[in-house]
């Protein structure tokens, strides 16, 4: 690749320094017992609105967001903008469904979604079927983040082979494993403010000064390939790519807060009415999300694609180079710098968020359900603190030795597996009606459904669902949740007269649910 960007990396180094001793500083502020595992995994349920907001647009809006939706609209077109309609879908469920949920699980002390379901149905098995998939789930999502670690470092000119080739991201992995052993979600919640603050400056500064050397607008639009730029029109009884953008912007809005690092962020917040008010706020990262899918369009404009000096990132890192070729292409290399600080900033706050959620579902969910049911409050976060740095040292392991694509077919089949908790979780948090059997068999109808749809169509996210004569493409995680959601209504009348004597506990009461 290119030789070595030294003022770019010079200020990226400038950044991540700073943003280490941030993380680490963070264990003194709000200070609490660490010692306590709802002090070190949700902050000590204290994050006000404005931190909320930051720590959780830091944890939806990330690294590889801000390098793979601009990817996909610089390969795909205008399918990548589905991103826009799904981070405005997710925020009327945010106000409506994650505030109650908050509310439950701060009167019952409940740190995970498994804690609420369990004590919702009264049934461990759920609660470990809701465990696992989120597990499963969040595994290949912290891999996905170093993926944008990867690619930015590639693009300040630094290669090589084996050890030269991997020692940026395995030095990343220390820095994000000692400062979230350290300071717990207080690190990532400080960093997030950092971080959002960059990828502002970053995309208002592209959105203004990259139409400018492109002679404007119009200019720019005219040089993008006319079919990149609508939906394609369906064919005749179809609803062709119509039918795939509408479901997977709604599919994806119902599986986004089901993720563990989304509930632990939600979780963080000092109150209900924290929750409510980001359901407000957070929109304008959905704006900032419309403007980086427009900088792969800028990136076609600018023609960074045909130019040589980046033909060996396009040739190892494929459509994902197509924003850091666009940013060394557009700005000096001190903005440069700061741009990829914000990425490479943007990859550790959620992939800490997502170890601290998977190492609160394991000990809370698992360790503690299964294995040692009475710990000490000691006990349980170190617990949580030695499975974050296990779940980071397998993401790295995957991103060192498994080939990337893996990672990404991956986070697709955990979209397709996360969504599948929604009737027990996001329903449970209205009604008690389902029985907790029917729930799980639901749940592994849609898994089982929705891992055969993307296998069966080469593990892409579309399934053309066909019926007489008419064909449906759409998101195959919508579809299996559909079906999941059948099979719990119809089979819970049928559990429920097996064991009309019994009547599962309900921790929680109405009131619950409520200020």
């Amino acid at each position: 690749m290119q030789n070595v960007n030294w003022v770019a990396l010079a200020v990226f180094v400038l950044l991540f320094a700073f943003i280490t001793w941030l993380g680490f500083a963070a264990a003194r502020w709000r200070r609490g017992d660490l010692d306590l595992l709802h002090e070190w995994g949700l902050g000590g349920r204290r994050f006000g609105t404005i931190i909320t907001w930051f720590l959780v647009g830091g944890d939806l809006y990330t690294a590889y967001t801000f390098i793979a939706v601009p990817a996909l609209a610089f390969g795909a077109g205008a399918v990548a903008f589905f991103a826009v309609p799904y981070t405005v879908v997710i925020y009327p469920i945010l106000f409506l469904v994650f505030s109650r949920i908050w509310y439950v699980c701060h009167k019952h002390g409940y740190i995970t979604a498994s804690d609420f379901v369990r004590g919702r149905f009264g049934n461990r098995w759920l609660a470990l079927a809701v465990t696992i998939t989120g597990l499963v789930a969040t595994m290949p999502y912290i891999a996905l983040q170093l993926v944008g670690i990867q690619v930015v470092v590639g693009a300040l000119g630094i290669s090589g082979t084996g050890l030269a080739a991997d020692l940026p991201l395995i030095i990343a992995f220390i820095i994000l494993a000692a400062f979230t052993y350290s300071s717990g979600l207080r690190a990532p919640a400080s960093i997030a403010v950092v971080k959002d603050i960059l990828i502002y400056i970053t995309a208002f500064a592209a959105l203004i000064v990259i139409p400018i050397q492109l002679g404007g607008f119009g200019e720019l639009f005219a040089k993008v390939p006319a079919p990149k730029l609508l939906l394609a029109v369906p064919g005749p009884n179809s609803t062709g790519a119509y039918g795939a953008y509408a479901t997977l912007a709604l599919g994806s809005a119902l599986a986004l807060f089901l993720y563990p690092h989304s509930l632990t962020g939600i979780l963080s917040a000092s109150s209900g009415r924290a929750i409510r008010r980001n359901a407000a706020l957070l929109p304008g990262y959905s704006f900032m999300l419309g403007l980086l899918a427009l900088m792969g369009f800028f990136a076609i404009a600018a023609g960074v694609g045909n130019l040589p000096e980046y033909a060996d990132g396009f040739k190892q890192f494929g459509n994902n180079f197509a924003v850091p070729a666009l940013l060394l292409h557009s700005f000096p290399s001190w903005f440069v710098g700061i741009a990829f600080a914000a990425i490479g900033i943007g990859a550790l706050v959620p992939a800490s968020i997502m170890s601290i959620a998977a190492a609160n579902l394991y000990t809370r969910n698992i360790h503690r359900e299964f294995i040692n049911k009475n710990p000490t409050d000691k006990q349980e976060s170190q617990m949580a603190k030695w499975v974050s740095l296990i779940v980071k040292l397998g993401a790295l392991v995957f991103i060192l030795f498994v080939p990337t694509q893996y990672a990404i077919q991956l986070q697709l089949l955990g979209g397709i597996w996360i969504i599948q908790t929604l009737p027990a979780v996001m329903l449970g948090a209205y009604t008690r009606w389902f029985n907790a059997w029917a729930l799980l068999i639901g749940w592994a109808v849609g898994t089982v459904a929705g891992t055969a749809m993307a296998v069966a169509v080469n593990l892409t996210p579309t399934y053309p669902l066909s019926r007489a004569g008419y064909s449906f493409p759409g998101y195959a995680a919508f579809y299996t949740v559909v079906l999941n959601l059948l099979v719990a209504i119809v089979l819970t009348p049928v559990f429920n007269a097996m064991s009309a004597q019994r009547t599962p506990a309900d921790e929680t009461v109405a009131a619950d649910y409520y200020a």
